[in-house]
């Protein structure tokens, strides 16, 4: 790893506790605007063009220096804000800061020092982490893991969850948020800085190794705000006039009742705005409403309080309780769909909660428009998209597109219609109903989603299959090398034929096959190379679905996707994968998985229509998936697996929300497997997120075989899994795929010895927490021999006498 210079720290201050009210002048004594009429809460810090991967990629690969690494970050900000100037957001913290090299929850975690002590190295004298070790405890190292990665909310971003300890020696380690407000200066008005919130931080954050039972990070709660409060008075130093602390886990049910939420938001927030010393604050509560909350908020003495209002209701009057002090932020505009606001429903909404306000005594006219939560979740623009249909992009919205509607509303220059009309703009072309599709769908009955009982398929697949115990798989994908990549794309400019793509994809395919049977492992795949993303390859094959060009979205890291858009009926015109999977059986005796992406993960990896229940849309993928995995089935490919990373994901963030999407997501991939024989093995495989909540609800997709991710996060999974617990098939996985470090066959050994302490033998699978096309093919081949090598160690233990 390269050594970078420690940055420069500013001047130490004294934070001070003296109360302040909501028209506190800052530090500098000098009067503070309120928040402009509009402003998003977040914006896509990856550029239009991944400018933020391709300059991350260059420098971890050695083919940057760090020099040139930060003056592409700095085009890309530089960039980033002119934009956001160009679309009205030109006044003093109209634009937020909301850039980042990996992670906002990093970012936080980092900017108060909570750095778990295995990673103490990369701390340096001078107590700041520079970006090395931002990336170190991102990827890892050779020496140790990476912190764990699971995802933000009910999102497809994945956040990287912090490991803090009783101990955990908290101070100001990273002053990253003041130097790019004193940037923005430099490039104009001044940004907004943004920071995850110390609640939410907290409540996202783990106990790390080593601490003591019964530890909680909410303990550390008054330590961790004196730090933010610190981190504030610098930032009113440096002359940012508004600092916006995120808080959504106040959207969210939390291991805490509302009433101890409601105090530990004086301890926090409200401490934070009593200090003399600090910018204006705007606390903002994306991805779902706060309810009852709202009035303690109100009370904490910030000056603006924002609402998700597309999906949590307009507040109460007595809920505005306290709103005379405190400028609302409406987040009228949804921020995760790409559809167009209907601007006359938003437009009576907002003239519904002014009406409100002034009722609770409150300034209705300085009431802001906004985003209901970050950009991040949109591509950056629709104007380079020229090959979506006209009908279609006429009803869509990306992130400019959403800053344009806020600067609209708030202008009033529209006119208000129904508050309880449209929440998008309707979709009556062609494709988006298709009555054999719904006629279809509404013939399904239970039966559809049954198969025998597990003991008899389990016989008839040991029989079929003929698998020794702690069989060996891997998840799906192998390494995409360039030469893939390149036919892919030539076969789409038309410079390379069909015969010639097909050609291509076969060479990989036998090539990857003859690796794993080098390798030894026991059930093979074809690799996919085929396949550009998971979900966006069904999506081109699968009618109902549209793709984009340069609509990519950051998934975490360096890693981006580019959703497609579900835009109506679902249906299958043609067999999509059976000629890959049957070619890549022909070459070996060994059982070759059919590989398929579910139909809740197709869902949440996509922008979906919004016109009627997503349990409905849920049910038409699945039948159209139907289709494929029995025509595997026929084709003579005796193990399927259907992957549903996104089953967590979806799950709804109040519990009294959760039987109702549980009934249907579990339906729609029982519609997709339930169609085949006993001696069909069905896998599905799940990653990153923490399923030990929906252990459940995993058991009810009654899959024969489920994969999970269990390495990254150190086998937590194990703990939802006591014996007898789960009748079926596990694999744990063995290996972090999302880290480029390789794990040695006695670390995996250890990993496959914790889990048979809760999993018989001939039940537990061996495989990857994950796919893996994001790695090299050397780091790949060693891990997976290392994953044999310890698979054959262990089966030689689990099979050694009793006493021997």
């Amino acid at each position: 790893m390269t050594t970078q210079p420690a940055q420069t720290s500013p001047t130490s201050q004294t934070t001070q506790t003296t109360p302040t009210t909501a028209t506190a002048p800052t530090s500098a004594s000098v009067p503070v605007a309120p928040l402009p009429a509009a402003t998003p809460v977040g914006y896509p810090r990856i550029g239009p063009d991944r400018e933020l991967k391709k300059a991350e990629e260059a420098y971890w690969a050695g083919r940057i220096d760090r020099a040139e690494f930060a003056a592409r970050t700095r085009d890309l900000r530089r960039a980033t804000r002119e934009r956001l100037a160009a679309l009205g957001l030109d006044a003093a913290a109209a634009a937020p800061e909301s850039f980042s090299l990996y992670d906002q929850v990093l970012d936080a975690a980092l900017a108060v020092g909570i750095v778990p002590d295995r990673f103490a190295s990369v701390v340096g004298a001078d107590g700041t982490v520079d970006d090395d070790g931002l990336f170190a405890l991102a990827r890892g190292t050779a020496e140790q893991p990476p912190l764990e990665m699971t995802k933000w909310f009910d999102t497809n971003y994945h956040y990287l969850v912090p490991e803090i300890g009783p101990d955990t020696d908290l101070h100001l380690a990273s002053h990253r948020a003041i130097d790019l407000f004193r940037e923005s200066l430099e490039d104009g008005a001044g940004t907004r800085p943004v920071l995850v919130g110390p609640l939410t931080l907290l409540l996202l954050a783990k106990a790390q190794d080593g601490a003591p039972a019964g530890f909680d990070p909410l303990d550390r709660l008054d330590d961790v705000v004196g730090v933010y409060a610190e981190l504030l008075a610098r930032l009113a130093e440096a002359g940012a006039p508004w600092v916006q602390l995120d808080e959504p886990a106040l959207a969210a049910d939390q291991r805490l009742a509302p009433s101890a939420l409601a105090d530990l938001l004086q301890r926090s927030v409200g401490r934070l705005a009593a200090a003399a010393e600090r910018p204006r604050l705007l606390v903002t509560t994306p991805y779902g409403g706060i309810g009852d909350l709202l009035p303690a908020l109100l009370a904490t003495g910030a000056e603006a309080v924002h609402l998700d209002l597309t999906r949590g209701e307009l507040p109460t009057t007595a809920q505005l309780a306290g709103v005379d002090t405190v400028q609302l932020v409406a987040g009228l505009v949804e921020g995760r769909s790409v559809w167009r606001s209907e601007l006359p429903t938003a437009a009576a909404r907002l003239a519904e909660l002014r009406r409100r306000v002034t009722e609770a005594g409150g300034e209705a006219g300085e009431i802001v428009v906004s985003t209901s939560v970050s950009l991040q979740h949109v591509p950056h623009t629709l104007e380079r998209e020229s090959s979506l249909p006209a009908e279609l992009t006429a009803t869509l919205a990306f992130a400019d597109e959403k800053i344009a509607e806020i600067v609209t509303l708030a202008d009033g220059s529209v006119e208000p219609g129904a508050a309880d009309g449209p929440r998008s703009v309707p979709r009556t072309f062609e494709g988006v109903r298709v009555d054999s599709v719904r006629e279809r769908a509404a013939a399904v009955t239970a039966a559809d989603a049954e198969r025998e009982e597990y003991a008899v398929r389990a016989e008839a697949q040991r029989r079929a299959l003929g698998l020794p115990d702690l069989p060996t798989t891997t998840i799906g994908s192998f390494p995409q090398v360039g030469e893939v990549r390149a036919a892919r794309a030539a076969h789409r400019r038309g410079t390379l034929d069909d015969t010639g793509y097909v050609q291509a994809m076969k060479d990989e395919i036998a090539r990857v096959i003859a690796l794993q049977e080098d390798l030894g492992l026991d059930v093979l795949v074809h690799g996919e190379p085929e396949r550009n993303d998971m979900v966006q390859y069904f999506a081109e094959n699968l009618e109902g679905f549209a793709t984009t060009e340069h609509g990519w979205v950051q998934s975490y890291g360096s890693r981006c996707t580019r959703p497609s858009i579900l835009f109506g009926d679902v249906h299958r015109p043609a067999p999509i994968t059976v000629d890959w999977a049957t070619y890549a059986q022909s070459l070996t005796p060994r059982p070759v998985k059919g590989m398929l992406t579910g139909p809740v993960t197709i869902l949440a990896w996509s922008f979906v229509r919004d016109d009627q229940p997503l349990g409905d849309t849920a049910a038409q993928v699945g039948l159209a998936l139907r289709d494929e995995v029995t025509d595997l089935e026929a084709a003579g490919i005796r193990i399927v697996q259907v992957d549903e990373p996104a089953l967590r994901e979806l799950l709804p963030l109040r519990e009294s929300d959760h039987a109702d999407y549980l009934d249907w997501s579990v339906r729609s991939f029982r519609l997709a497997t339930s169609g085949v024989e006993a001696a069909t093995q069905i896998h599905t495989h799940l990653c990153y997120s923490e399923f030990n909540v929906v252990v459940g609800a995993i058991d009810a997709l009654d899959a024969d075989v489920t994969s999970i991710e269990s390495a990254r996060s150190r086998g937590e999974i194990l703990e939802a899994l006591e014996p007898g617990a789960f009748p079926r098939g596990i694999g744990p996985g063995v290996w972090d795929i999302h880290s480029p470090r390789v794990p040695g066959a006695e670390e995996i050994a250890e990993q496959l010895r914790s889990a048979r302490a809760v999993v018989d033998a001939g039940r537990l699978w061996v495989n990857p927490d994950c796919g893996l096309k994001t790695r090299g093919y050397a780091e790949t081949e060693a891990s997976l021999r290392h994953l044999v090598q310890a698979t054959r160690e262990v089966r030689a233990e689990a099979a050694a006498p009793v006493g021997a």
